[in-house]
């Protein structure tokens, strides 16, 4: 089929929950994609952050073929050597000792929720404005952000909205009543938003002393988005619990729940489940893309591209006024313009290059973290072409 064909299919029989790209995929290999009539695009969004160590990786494509022809599915109702031997890597890797596993970010960003509430005693969640948690109820409740609330409602109460970076905002909304604070490290979805200088460690400082729990939403900025395997790494705070998803097993869909033992121990039988989390297969392909980061350097290498892409971009904005600001870390960077980006992401396909929109007005790179500088350079290239157009 063709990408038109596939269109029509996809207008009747899905529900028409996204606003697609007019593009088809058909195959990817590293940081490159094809689409069904074998154009070929840098992938510089890596399924939002989740192909971090590119597309069909040999080793994790090795390791779900060798274990589909063994075990696919057991439930959680017995053990398997594949989620045992995962969770000592999480941990070995990690600032945290226990682990939970389930399918997806908003499933982490829950399961994290429940697992404060259950530990403290109390329901009340401290959470951020411009924010993005996922699209379950209580995820969304959590969400700072209006417009993916609009239509849902009664949202799931218990949530406090403070501003992003406003310490004294934290300390005024903490009540008898506050169970944790829930924070994303970089605001991904908001724009690829850092925190202010210090601001996560004084928020862990806060918890502290008011005696309240600190979780991290690290499902965009894990598995060594940052330059770091955790963000916590990266801006040396170690939260009570982390939830964790995207890239964690190399494009398998998969979620995790970390935490102190102190905290993760709060968890019981019949207190929490996920038929499918942790199953040998996701298992399999985690591990495998795991192995790929420590043992290919990934997270050296993600530092110095990221650095490079980044004083590429910073070179555009010196170059054009329409560039108002150059942001983030690590391999998720963006570029906040005077306007809205949509149709410069329409313009980079067109020349190649697979990039996003994201809080309207900001361009959002999220490449895999194998990406070469000659890629860079080439999507540079692109966005400058793109540029130029924009700012005659």
């Amino acid at each position: 089929m063709n990408t038109e064909e596939i269109m029509a299919l996809d207008k009747e029989y899905v529900m028409q929950t996204y606003g697609r790209q007019p593009l088809a995929l058909k195959k990817g290999s590293g940081a490159v994609v094809w689409d069904v009539e074998g154009n070929s695009y840098i992938d510089c969004l890596a399924g939002i952050a989740v192909n971090n160590v590119g597309h069909a990786h040999p080793k994790v494509a090795e390791a779900i073929c060798n274990q589909a022809r063994e075990l696919i599915h057991t439930s959680n109702l017995y053990y398997t050597q594949q989620q045992v031997e995962l969770a000592k890597l999480l941990v070995d890797v990690s600032p945290h000792d226990l682990a939970f596993f389930c399918n997806s970010g908003a499933e982490a960003v829950e399961g994290s929720i429940k697992l404060a509430r259950k530990y403290m005693g109390k329901g009340e969640i401290i959470v951020m404005d411009n924010s993005f948690h996922g699209r379950t109820m209580t995820a969304l409740a959590a969400t700072g952000q209006k417009k993916y609330q609009k239509g849902f409602g009664p949202l799931a109460p218990g949530f406090k909205h403070v501003p992003y970076g406003d310490l004294d905002a934290i300390n005024k909304s903490i009540s008898d009543e506050t169970a944790a604070v829930l924070v994303e490290a970089v605001q991904g979805e908001g724009g690829v938003v850092l925190p202010p200088e210090g601001y996560l460690k004084n928020l862990k400082d806060i918890c502290q002393e008011k005696g309240i729990l600190l979780i991290f939403d690290e499902v965009q900025t894990g598995m060594g988005r940052t330059g770091e395997m955790f963000a916590s790494q990266t801006f040396h705070v170690i939260p009570d619990i982390a939830a964790l998803a995207k890239g964690i097993a190399g494009g398998f869909p998969m979620g995790a729940i970390l935490a102190t033992k102190e905290v993760g121990s709060a968890f019981q039988p019949g207190d929490h489940a996920a038929t499918f989390g942790g199953g040998p297969l996701a298992c399999a392909a985690a591990k495998a893309s795991l192995n790929v980061i420590l043992d290919e350097d990934i997270l050296s290498k993600t530092k110095e591209n990221g650095g490079y892409f980044k004083s590429q971009l910073e070179n555009l904005k010196d170059e054009y006024d329409i560039i108002k600001q150059v942001r983030g870390i690590g391999l998720m960077l963006g570029i906040e313009l005077g306007f809205n980006c949509v149709d410069l992401v329409n313009d980079m396909r067109d020349r190649g290059v697979l990039v996003n929109c994201t809080a309207e007005k900001v361009l959002r790179f999220l490449p895999p973290l194998i990406i070469e500088k000659e890629h860079i350079d080439m999507v540079i290239r692109a966005l400058n072409d793109v540029l130029s157009k924009y700012s005659d």
